[in-house]
Protein backbone atom coordinates (compact mmCIF):
# COMPACT_ATOMS: atom_id res chain seq x y z
CA UNK A 1 0.00 0.00 0.00
CA UNK A 2 2.18 3.37 -1.17
CA UNK A 3 1.57 6.27 1.73
CA UNK A 4 0.50 9.36 0.01
CA UNK A 5 3.21 12.49 0.02
CA UNK A 6 1.69 15.04 2.46
CA UNK A 7 1.69 18.61 0.65
CA UNK A 8 4.05 21.07 1.72
CA UNK A 9 2.26 24.01 2.76
CA UNK A 10 4.25 27.45 2.35
CA UNK A 11 2.92 29.86 4.99
CA UNK A 12 4.09 33.08 4.49
CA UNK A 13 3.51 35.51 7.31
CA UNK A 14 5.28 39.14 8.74
CA UNK A 15 5.88 41.56 5.73
CA UNK A 16 6.13 45.59 5.62
CA UNK A 17 3.16 46.53 7.25
CA UNK A 18 1.51 48.22 9.88
CA UNK A 19 -0.33 45.10 10.61
CA UNK A 20 3.18 42.76 10.83
CA UNK A 21 2.41 41.33 14.43
CA UNK A 22 -1.11 40.55 13.86
CA UNK A 23 0.20 38.55 11.04
CA UNK A 24 2.27 36.39 13.38
CA UNK A 25 -0.89 35.69 15.48
CA UNK A 26 -2.83 34.74 12.37
CA UNK A 27 -0.18 32.35 11.03
CA UNK A 28 0.84 30.54 14.55
CA UNK A 29 -2.77 29.59 14.39
CA UNK A 30 -2.45 27.87 10.71
CA UNK A 31 0.66 26.82 11.66
CA UNK A 32 -0.99 24.69 14.58
CA UNK A 33 -3.88 23.70 12.74
CA UNK A 34 -2.53 22.04 9.68
CA UNK A 35 -2.89 18.56 10.07
CA UNK A 36 0.73 16.66 10.21
CA UNK A 37 -0.54 13.42 8.56
CA UNK A 38 -1.68 15.64 5.30
CA UNK A 39 0.53 18.85 5.67
CA UNK A 40 4.39 19.24 6.12
CA UNK A 41 4.13 23.04 7.47
CA UNK A 42 7.01 25.35 6.08
CA UNK A 43 7.04 28.79 8.16
CA UNK A 44 8.49 31.31 5.30
CA UNK A 45 8.77 34.95 7.10
CA UNK A 46 8.96 38.27 5.54
CA UNK A 47 10.87 40.57 8.09
CA UNK A 48 10.04 44.71 8.57
CA UNK A 49 12.76 45.24 6.31
CA UNK A 50 11.44 42.79 3.57
CA UNK A 51 13.83 40.00 3.78
CA UNK A 52 12.77 36.40 3.61
CA UNK A 53 13.27 33.82 5.73
CA UNK A 54 12.39 29.98 6.24
CA UNK A 55 11.92 28.13 9.52
CA UNK A 56 14.06 25.17 10.31
CA UNK A 57 12.46 21.87 11.78
CA UNK A 58 13.45 23.15 15.40
CA UNK A 59 12.35 26.64 14.91
CA UNK A 60 8.54 26.42 16.86
CA UNK A 61 8.21 30.23 17.09
CA UNK A 62 7.79 32.40 14.10
CA UNK A 63 9.63 35.07 15.81
CA UNK A 64 12.64 33.02 15.80
CA UNK A 65 12.05 31.96 11.86
CA UNK A 66 12.27 36.21 11.51
CA UNK A 67 14.95 36.38 13.97
CA UNK A 68 17.54 33.50 12.61
CA UNK A 69 15.85 31.81 9.94
CA UNK A 70 17.88 31.04 6.53
CA UNK A 71 17.43 33.62 3.69
CA UNK A 72 15.30 32.24 0.60
CA UNK A 73 13.82 34.12 -2.64
CA UNK A 74 11.29 33.33 -4.49
CA UNK A 75 12.07 33.49 -8.08
CA UNK A 76 9.44 34.52 -10.55
CA UNK A 77 10.15 31.20 -12.95
CA UNK A 78 6.99 28.77 -13.39
CA UNK A 79 9.09 26.30 -14.37
CA UNK A 80 11.33 25.76 -10.77
CA UNK A 81 8.58 26.79 -8.58
CA UNK A 82 10.59 26.62 -5.30
CA UNK A 83 12.47 29.12 -2.62
CA UNK A 84 15.89 29.35 -3.72
CA UNK A 85 18.14 29.39 -0.68
CA UNK A 86 20.72 32.06 -0.43
CA UNK A 87 23.55 30.06 1.42
CA UNK A 88 25.79 29.06 -1.36
CA UNK A 89 25.14 25.07 -2.74
CA UNK A 90 22.27 24.85 -0.15
CA UNK A 91 19.40 22.57 -1.57
CA UNK A 92 16.23 25.04 -2.80
CA UNK A 93 13.02 24.72 -0.91
CA UNK A 94 10.05 23.27 -2.96
CA UNK A 95 6.59 23.91 -2.30
CA UNK A 96 2.95 22.61 -3.22
CA UNK A 97 0.83 25.11 -2.31
CA UNK A 98 1.02 28.91 -0.27
CA UNK A 99 -1.06 30.04 2.52
CA UNK A 100 -0.24 33.58 2.49
CA UNK A 101 -1.45 35.22 6.17
CA UNK A 102 -0.28 38.91 5.50
CA UNK A 103 -2.18 41.72 6.44
CA UNK A 104 -2.22 44.98 5.09
CA UNK A 105 0.56 46.63 2.62
CA UNK A 106 2.96 44.61 0.80
CA UNK A 107 1.12 41.24 1.43
CA UNK A 108 -2.69 41.20 1.27
CA UNK A 109 -2.66 43.92 -1.30
CA UNK A 110 -1.83 42.13 -4.78
CA UNK A 111 1.76 42.35 -4.07
CA UNK A 112 2.69 39.16 -3.32
CA UNK A 113 -0.03 37.33 -4.97
CA UNK A 114 1.56 38.85 -8.55
CA UNK A 115 5.15 37.17 -7.03
CA UNK A 116 2.95 33.81 -6.32
CA UNK A 117 1.31 33.77 -10.23
CA UNK A 118 4.85 34.44 -11.94
CA UNK A 119 6.38 31.94 -9.45
CA UNK A 120 3.42 29.18 -10.73
CA UNK A 121 2.46 28.39 -7.44
CA UNK A 122 -1.34 27.43 -6.32
CA UNK A 123 -1.94 30.07 -3.44
CA UNK A 124 -4.77 30.19 -0.88
CA UNK A 125 -7.12 33.61 -0.60
CA UNK A 126 -7.88 36.32 -3.49
CA UNK A 127 -6.14 36.63 -6.93
CA UNK A 128 -3.93 39.89 -7.90
CA UNK A 129 -7.05 42.04 -8.63
CA UNK A 130 -9.50 40.90 -5.76
CA UNK A 131 -6.26 41.55 -3.61
CA UNK A 132 -5.43 44.81 -4.72
CA UNK A 133 -9.33 46.34 -4.66
CA UNK A 134 -9.99 44.43 -1.56
CA UNK A 135 -6.72 46.85 -0.18
CA UNK A 136 -7.91 50.03 -1.71
CA UNK A 137 -11.01 50.93 0.42
CA UNK A 138 -11.77 53.84 -2.24
CA UNK A 139 -11.79 51.60 -5.23
CA UNK A 140 -13.38 48.69 -3.12
CA UNK A 141 -16.56 51.31 -2.27
CA UNK A 142 -16.95 52.59 -6.03
CA UNK A 143 -16.98 49.38 -6.79
CA UNK A 144 -19.83 48.48 -4.21
CA UNK A 145 -21.77 51.84 -5.21
CA UNK A 146 -21.81 49.62 -8.81
CA UNK A 147 -23.17 46.51 -7.85
CA UNK A 148 -25.92 48.36 -5.94
CA UNK A 149 -25.11 47.91 -1.88
CA UNK A 150 -25.64 50.49 0.16
CA UNK A 151 -22.07 52.15 2.03
CA UNK A 152 -21.64 54.94 4.12
CA UNK A 153 -21.09 58.24 2.77
CA UNK A 154 -17.52 59.03 2.27
CA UNK A 155 -14.87 61.12 0.52
CA UNK A 156 -11.11 60.10 -0.56
CA UNK A 157 -8.50 62.75 -0.15
CA UNK A 158 -5.30 62.17 -1.52
CA UNK A 159 -1.88 62.76 0.44
CA UNK A 160 -0.79 65.39 -1.88
CA UNK A 161 -4.05 66.90 -1.81
CA UNK A 162 -3.77 66.87 1.92
CA UNK A 163 -0.19 68.45 1.88
CA UNK A 164 -0.91 70.90 -0.93
CA UNK A 165 -3.92 72.95 0.03
CA UNK A 166 -4.90 71.32 4.18
CA UNK A 167 -7.50 74.36 4.22
CA UNK A 168 -9.22 73.19 0.98
CA UNK A 169 -9.28 69.98 2.27
CA UNK A 170 -10.89 70.70 5.47
CA UNK A 171 -13.35 73.07 3.59
CA UNK A 172 -14.62 70.69 1.49
CA UNK A 173 -15.37 67.80 4.38
CA UNK A 174 -16.72 70.67 6.89
CA UNK A 175 -19.53 71.30 3.53
CA UNK A 176 -19.94 67.57 3.52
CA UNK A 177 -20.21 66.14 6.68
CA UNK A 178 -21.67 66.71 10.30
CA UNK A 179 -19.42 65.86 13.03
CA UNK A 180 -18.28 63.16 14.30
CA UNK A 181 -16.24 61.41 11.37
CA UNK A 182 -14.12 58.95 11.48
CA UNK A 183 -10.77 59.10 9.19
CA UNK A 184 -8.76 56.17 8.31
CA UNK A 185 -5.65 55.24 5.58
CA UNK A 186 -7.67 54.02 2.35
CA UNK A 187 -5.19 50.80 1.95
CA UNK A 188 -4.74 49.46 5.67
CA UNK A 189 -6.40 47.30 7.71
CA UNK A 190 -6.62 46.50 11.20
CA UNK A 191 -8.24 50.03 12.12
CA UNK A 192 -4.52 51.15 12.15
CA UNK A 193 -4.02 54.91 11.62
CA UNK A 194 -7.68 55.38 12.46
CA UNK A 195 -9.52 58.20 14.45
CA UNK A 196 -12.71 59.14 15.60
CA UNK A 197 -13.01 62.99 14.81
CA UNK A 198 -15.78 64.89 16.71
CA UNK A 199 -14.89 68.22 15.53
CA UNK A 200 -13.15 70.77 12.99
CA UNK A 201 -10.06 71.51 14.94
CA UNK A 202 -9.48 67.59 15.63
CA UNK A 203 -8.94 66.96 11.69
CA UNK A 204 -5.84 68.30 11.14
CA UNK A 205 -4.20 65.99 13.22
CA UNK A 206 -6.21 62.91 12.33
CA UNK A 207 -5.33 63.36 8.39
CA UNK A 208 -1.76 63.76 9.40
CA UNK A 209 -1.76 60.22 11.42
CA UNK A 210 -3.56 58.43 8.50
CA UNK A 211 -1.52 60.10 5.50
CA UNK A 212 1.51 58.90 7.11
CA UNK A 213 0.34 55.29 6.55
CA UNK A 214 -1.34 55.45 2.66
CA UNK A 215 -1.02 58.00 -0.02
CA UNK A 216 -4.71 57.89 0.14
CA UNK A 217 -7.18 59.04 3.17
CA UNK A 218 -10.82 58.07 3.52
CA UNK A 219 -13.30 60.47 5.64
CA UNK A 220 -16.49 58.26 5.95
CA UNK A 221 -19.95 59.56 7.88
CA UNK A 222 -19.65 57.97 11.45
CA UNK A 223 -22.57 55.85 12.22
CA UNK A 224 -24.37 55.12 15.42
CA UNK A 225 -24.80 51.19 14.38
CA UNK A 226 -24.05 47.40 15.75
CA UNK A 227 -21.16 45.91 13.82
CA UNK A 228 -22.27 42.69 11.99
CA UNK A 229 -19.42 40.48 10.05
CA UNK A 230 -19.88 37.24 7.70
CA UNK A 231 -17.59 35.21 6.13
CA UNK A 232 -17.23 34.23 2.86
CA UNK A 233 -15.59 30.79 1.54
CA UNK A 234 -15.44 29.54 -2.75
CA UNK A 235 -14.35 30.29 -5.90
CA UNK A 236 -17.19 30.84 -8.75
CA UNK A 237 -20.06 29.78 -6.53
CA UNK A 238 -19.22 31.39 -2.57
CA UNK A 239 -20.75 30.15 0.49
CA UNK A 240 -21.74 32.82 3.61
CA UNK A 241 -21.27 31.98 7.08
CA UNK A 242 -23.80 32.99 9.72
CA UNK A 243 -23.44 36.49 10.87
CA UNK A 244 -21.55 36.93 14.10
CA UNK A 245 -21.39 40.77 16.04
CA UNK A 246 -18.85 43.01 17.32
CA UNK A 247 -19.09 44.13 20.44
CA UNK A 248 -15.95 46.33 21.37
CA UNK A 249 -15.67 47.69 25.21
CA UNK A 250 -14.50 50.99 23.85
CA UNK A 251 -16.24 53.91 22.00
CA UNK A 252 -15.36 51.81 18.56
CA UNK A 253 -13.51 48.54 17.63
CA UNK A 254 -9.98 50.05 17.09
CA UNK A 255 -6.30 48.69 16.77
CA UNK A 256 -6.50 48.66 20.73
CA UNK A 257 -9.95 47.23 20.90
CA UNK A 258 -8.74 44.43 18.56
CA UNK A 259 -5.66 43.54 19.41
CA UNK A 260 -4.12 45.39 23.01
CA UNK A 261 -6.96 45.35 25.60
CA UNK A 262 -9.48 42.27 26.70
CA UNK A 263 -13.36 43.30 26.76
CA UNK A 264 -14.09 43.16 23.17
CA UNK A 265 -17.21 40.41 22.82
CA UNK A 266 -18.25 38.21 19.97
CA UNK A 267 -21.55 36.85 19.28
CA UNK A 268 -22.00 34.50 16.86
CA UNK A 269 -24.69 33.82 15.31
CA UNK A 270 -25.32 37.47 16.03
CA UNK A 271 -29.29 37.56 17.44
CA UNK A 272 -31.15 39.22 14.06
CA UNK A 273 -33.95 38.52 12.46
CA UNK A 274 -33.95 35.83 9.42
CA UNK A 275 -34.48 38.60 6.96
CA UNK A 276 -31.46 40.72 8.17
CA UNK A 277 -29.45 37.72 8.05
CA UNK A 278 -30.52 37.05 4.65
CA UNK A 279 -30.26 40.27 3.67
CA UNK A 280 -26.29 40.40 5.08
CA UNK A 281 -25.73 36.90 3.34
CA UNK A 282 -27.06 38.63 0.13
CA UNK A 283 -24.93 41.62 0.19
CA UNK A 284 -21.95 39.75 1.39
CA UNK A 285 -22.12 37.50 -1.62
CA UNK A 286 -22.63 40.47 -4.00
CA UNK A 287 -19.96 42.45 -2.06
CA UNK A 288 -17.78 39.05 -2.89
CA UNK A 289 -18.50 38.84 -6.60
CA UNK A 290 -18.08 42.70 -7.36
CA UNK A 291 -14.38 42.75 -6.13
CA UNK A 292 -13.86 39.72 -8.39
CA UNK A 293 -13.41 37.58 -4.94
CA UNK A 294 -11.82 34.30 -4.63
CA UNK A 295 -10.37 31.84 -1.34
CA UNK A 296 -12.23 33.56 1.49
CA UNK A 297 -13.08 37.06 2.80
CA UNK A 298 -14.36 38.69 5.47
CA UNK A 299 -17.43 41.24 4.55
CA UNK A 300 -17.63 43.65 7.25
CA UNK A 301 -21.44 45.90 7.79
CA UNK A 302 -23.06 48.67 10.11
CA UNK A 303 -26.16 48.10 11.47
CA UNK A 304 -27.81 51.33 11.95
CA UNK A 305 -29.61 51.19 15.47
CA UNK A 306 -32.28 54.07 14.52
CA UNK A 307 -33.42 53.28 11.30
CA UNK A 308 -32.21 49.37 11.04
CA UNK A 309 -30.61 49.88 7.60
CA UNK A 310 -27.65 48.07 6.59
CA UNK A 311 -24.76 49.13 5.05
CA UNK A 312 -21.46 47.24 3.26
CA UNK A 313 -18.62 48.88 5.17
CA UNK A 314 -15.24 46.84 3.54
CA UNK A 315 -14.60 43.64 2.52
CA UNK A 316 -11.10 42.09 3.62
CA UNK A 317 -8.86 39.30 1.59
CA UNK A 318 -7.41 38.12 3.99
CA UNK A 319 -8.97 38.56 7.44
CA UNK A 320 -7.54 37.94 11.13
CA UNK A 321 -6.87 34.06 11.14
CA UNK A 322 -6.27 32.97 15.04
CA UNK A 323 -8.60 30.31 16.53
CA UNK A 324 -10.54 32.96 18.35
CA UNK A 325 -11.03 35.68 14.82
CA UNK A 326 -14.09 35.83 13.64
CA UNK A 327 -13.10 34.74 10.19
CA UNK A 328 -12.75 30.76 11.64
CA UNK A 329 -15.36 31.36 14.40
CA UNK A 330 -18.34 32.25 11.84
CA UNK A 331 -17.41 29.14 9.84
CA UNK A 332 -17.28 26.83 12.97
CA UNK A 333 -20.58 28.31 14.39
CA UNK A 334 -22.13 27.32 10.33
CA UNK A 335 -20.77 23.31 10.91
CA UNK A 336 -17.42 24.18 9.66
CA UNK A 337 -14.58 23.35 12.02
CA UNK A 338 -11.66 25.41 11.70
CA UNK A 339 -9.29 22.28 10.45
CA UNK A 340 -11.50 20.98 7.74
CA UNK A 341 -11.98 25.08 6.52
CA UNK A 342 -7.91 25.13 6.26
CA UNK A 343 -8.57 21.95 3.81
CA UNK A 344 -11.33 23.92 2.29
CA UNK A 345 -9.06 26.84 1.38
CA UNK A 346 -6.26 24.33 0.18
CA UNK A 347 -8.42 22.31 -2.16
CA UNK A 348 -9.71 25.87 -3.52
CA UNK A 349 -6.28 27.24 -4.29
CA UNK A 350 -5.50 24.17 -6.11
CA UNK A 351 -9.08 24.16 -7.72
CA UNK A 352 -8.05 27.80 -8.73
CA UNK A 353 -4.95 27.17 -10.02
CA UNK A 354 -6.44 23.82 -12.29
CA UNK A 355 -8.59 26.51 -13.80
CA UNK A 356 -6.27 28.68 -14.54
CA UNK A 357 -4.06 26.75 -16.07
CA UNK A 358 -6.59 26.18 -18.59
CA UNK A 359 -5.84 29.33 -20.13
CA UNK A 360 -4.21 29.98 -22.88
CA UNK A 361 -1.38 32.84 -22.95
CA UNK A 362 -0.33 33.03 -26.03
CA UNK A 363 -1.22 32.29 -29.68
CA UNK A 364 -0.44 29.20 -32.34
CA UNK A 365 1.26 31.25 -35.43
CA UNK A 366 0.25 29.19 -38.58
CA UNK A 367 3.74 27.64 -40.69
CA UNK A 368 5.62 30.79 -41.80
CA UNK A 369 3.90 33.26 -39.94
CA UNK A 370 6.73 33.99 -37.23
CA UNK A 371 9.14 34.77 -40.12
CA UNK A 372 7.04 37.22 -41.25
CA UNK A 373 6.75 39.33 -38.30
CA UNK A 374 10.07 39.20 -37.33
CA UNK A 375 10.84 40.97 -41.01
Amino acid sequence: MSVQKRLRVGVIFGGRSGEHEVSLASAASVLRALDPEKYEAVPIGISKEGHWLVGTGAQKMLPEVLKSGQRVLLPPDPTSPALVRLTPSAEPVAIDVVFPVLHGTFGEDGTVQGLLELAGLPYVGAGVLASSVGMDKDVQKRLFVEAGLPIVPFVAVRRSEWEGDRAKVIRQIKKKFRFPVFVKPATLGSSVGMTRVKSARELPSALDLAAEYALKVMVERSVTAREIEVSVLGNDDPRASVPGEILPHRDFYDYTAKYLEEGTRLVIPAVLSKKQVATLQDFALRAFRAIDGGGMARCDFFLEKKTGKIFVNELNTIPGFTSISMYPKMWEASGLPYSKLIDRLIELAFERHREKARTKYSIELPPGAAGALEA
